[in-house]
Formats: C-alpha cells, structure tokens, sequence
C-alpha cells in the first residue's frame, strides 16, 4: 500500500510530458516482451527476421526515450 501511495505521489510531481514519455515507454517494454516472446516461439526464417527488426526498431525507440534531453 505505502508503495502505491508513494507512486501516486510521484506520478503528480511529473510534468504532464514526463508522464507521457513515462507511459510511452512503457508501453514500448510491454510490446518488447511479447516480441520477445514471439520470437522465441517463431520457427520460419522470414518472421523471425521481422521480429528481430521489430525488436531493433523498440530498442531503438526506448534508448532514445531514456537519452537525455538535449
């Protein structure tokens, strides 16, 4: 419970950006681990390929999220 609250607390201390960029990449982790997930479980060369450029192209996307600001 005190983690939750603690969380909450947070969440009102970001600026409307931040919890956009926040929510972003989450949604970007989940959508990794399911291709992940796929890809462990993917026998035909052509979608294996696709998957590993679709986990390329989330990486990507997270690193540029956690870079700093310019």
């Amino acid at each position: 419970m005190e983690e939750r609250r603690e969380r909450s607390a947070d969440a009102f201390a970001l600026s409307p950006a931040e919890l956009d960029r926040q929510k972003r990449r989450e949604s970007l982790l989940l959508t990794r681990i399911r291709v992940l997930r796929d890809l462990q479980q993917a026998c035909n060369p052509r979608h294996r390929g696709i998957l590993e450029a679709s986990l390329a192209h989330l990486d990507a996307q997270i690193a540029e999220l956690d870079a700093p600001p310019a």
